[in-house]
């Protein structure tokens, strides 16, 4: 079997390079982007673990996009007095609070969207696909600055208990956690996907694994059981469409909520006149932050907490856009554990996945070498406050995979990491692909803006004079020193299929690494 060529993005050089393995197996899109999953569980792993959940936005050549929904399920039962407890993250300015332990975990998806979507996608058998994470897991993985700059934030979620301790403690500084340069081993992991490729998901779901979870997290203030495990389900959804000229925008539908705001936002920029305005201009930058602060407004109109599919048939109802157009044409947050993968081959299949352990729950798994999400202490994705969830029910999010499919053959898979900044990162990468015909690198690379509770806040890179100019319409903003991990990590790829060219960024940002598999070249 000969190579694939296609392209890979991804948050870390060796989690692309999983990949990039898979197409030169001869595998396709789906088994690079699949790969790349579980080697992000080992090279970024609190931002990525098989005990989390996300997304997967899958474009195979001969049939519609599908979206895979396997992120997390709140448990079927409430325990009284959870092991749950906040906990202080360090950004170096500022701190922010996260809720951990036990009673944070809600049911994971990873394992179970790991093979359900191979079932229904991949080529390459399950063994080779996770050959890459079990190789990385047993022989390591160097610590780059900025895996060893998320693990300075998240320290004291990771120093909360023993296991994770030893784990994930550096061995040349005592108390505190892996730094730059030095290696993360997890022999547990590599065993535990040993098993899980023979035995497959039952392993997690019902077998050993499944009994694990029940007693580490019953036994000790959390609330998953075997039931939950048992009856998980990955539910496949018709994913969220908005036309655009001549390019078609897919994303995640209800009931999570960033695609939809983003597909709000690109309808009221079809209207908007951006591309008649200069990059970074005074009145691109006006316009942009409106629209943000627009696409806010209605998500509160829309009563978006309290029911998404209700508020996805609102807000995208034409009488709806237009009050808001009416807006535009009137006038001249902190790290979520989050990465995010693209994948793109020659056959013309197409895969955009996000995933998240939130910032994990402080506990690994005995005998796994797995970390166990805290989504059930994530603020964002709790409307009704903690431990006020309602019970199996799947938990909504920001994460926004997305697919460009072009009438005339050009395809991009992009979508971000960032929890609320998701949906500004990626609607800006659209914008500047779709409004100002910039290359792939650059839309990615082009400093972006993210409004938020009145505050606009700025990446440098944009005219000063423009900034000085904003007044009255942005009274307040706030210019970032450097591009940071704040505004996301746009991670993309994109295929010509008539001329069989690819390309790929991976954003620095978050680390971000591209590989182009040519076997021309």
């Amino acid at each position: 079997m000969g190579k694939t060529n296609g392209a890979i993005a991804a948050g870390h050089p060796q989690t692309a390079k999983a990949g990039a393995l898979m197409l030169e197996e001869g595998g396709n899109a789906f088994d690079a982007i699949l790969a790349c999953m579980c080697a992000s569980c080992i090279t970024e792993p609190v931002l990525s673990s098989f005990g989390g959940g996300g997304f997967l936005l899958a474009h195979a050549h001969d049939s519609d996009p599908v979206l895979y929904d396997f992120f997390t399920q709140t448990p079927k039962k409430r325990k009284d007095n959870p092991d749950f407890y906040p906990i202080l993250a360090d950004f170096g300015t500022v701190t922010q609070e996260f809720h951990i332990g036990r009673g944070s975990i809600a049911t994971p998806g990873v394992v179970k969207g790991l093979f359900d979507a191979h079932k229904d996608l991949g080529s390459l058998p399950i063994d080779v696909v996770l050959a890459p994470a079990i190789d990385l897991a047993r022989n390591g993985v160097q610590v780059n600055a900025m895996q060893a700059s998320i693990f300075d934030i998240v320290e004291a979620i990771f120093m909360a208990s023993d296991d994770s301790k030893t784990l994930y403690g550096s061995p040349n500084h005592s108390g505190h956690l892996l730094r730059e340069g030095e290696i993360q081993y997890n022999p547990d992991s590599a065993t535990f996907l040993e098993s899980l490729a023979k035995e497959g998901s039952d392993l997690f779901y019902q077998g050993d694994i499944a009994k694990l979870i029940e007693t580490d997290c019953w036994d000790h203030g959390g609330h998953l059981s075997l039931g939950d495990l048992r009856d998980y389900r990955v539910y496949k959804r018709k994913p969220l469409r908005v036309d655009y000229n001549r390019s078609h925008f897919y994303t995640n539908p209800a009931p999570s909520t960033g695609g939809l705001l983003i597909a709000f936002a690109l309808e009221l920029i079809k209207t908007a006149g951006l591309r008649d305005l200069a990059f970074g201009s005074k009145d691109h930058i006006e316009r942009l932050s409106q629209i943000m602060a627009l696409t806010n407004k209605a998500r509160l109109d829309a009563a978006l907490a309290d029911g998404a599919d209700q508020a996805q048939l609102e807000m995208l109802d034409q009488s709806f856009l237009q009050t808001y157009r009416q807006h535009i044409l009137g006038r001249p947050s902190a790290l979520r554990g989050t990465t995010h993968i693209s994948a793109i081959d020659k056959f013309g299949n197409a895969a955009s996945l996000t995933v998240s352990n939130g910032e994990g729950c402080g506990h690994i798994l005995p005998g796994t070498g797995v970390m166990l999400n805290n989504m059930l202490g994530e603020e964002d994705i709790n409307p009704h406050g903690f431990n006020q969830w309602p019970q199996d029910v799947r938990m909504a999010s920001m994460m926004s995979p997305t697919l460009l499919l072009r009438d005339d053959g050009i395809n991009v898979a992009l979508g971000s990491g960032g929890s609320n900044r998701i949906r500004t990162a990626v609607l800006q990468v659209l914008v500047n692909l779709l409004e100002f015909n910039m290359s792939l690198e650059q839309a990615v690379t082009a400093p972006r803006l993210h409004y938020e509770r009145g505050l606009l806040n700025i990446e440098p890179g944009f005219d000063p004079f423009a900034l000085k100019d904003l007044g009255d319409h942005v009274p307040h903003y706030k210019v970032w020193e450097k591009q940071n991990l704040f505004f996301g990590g746009v991670h993309s790829v994109r295929a010509n299929l008539e001329t069989g060219r690819f390309d790929g960024v991976g954003d620095s940002r978050r680390g971000g690494a591209a590989i182009i598999i040519d076997e021309s070249m």
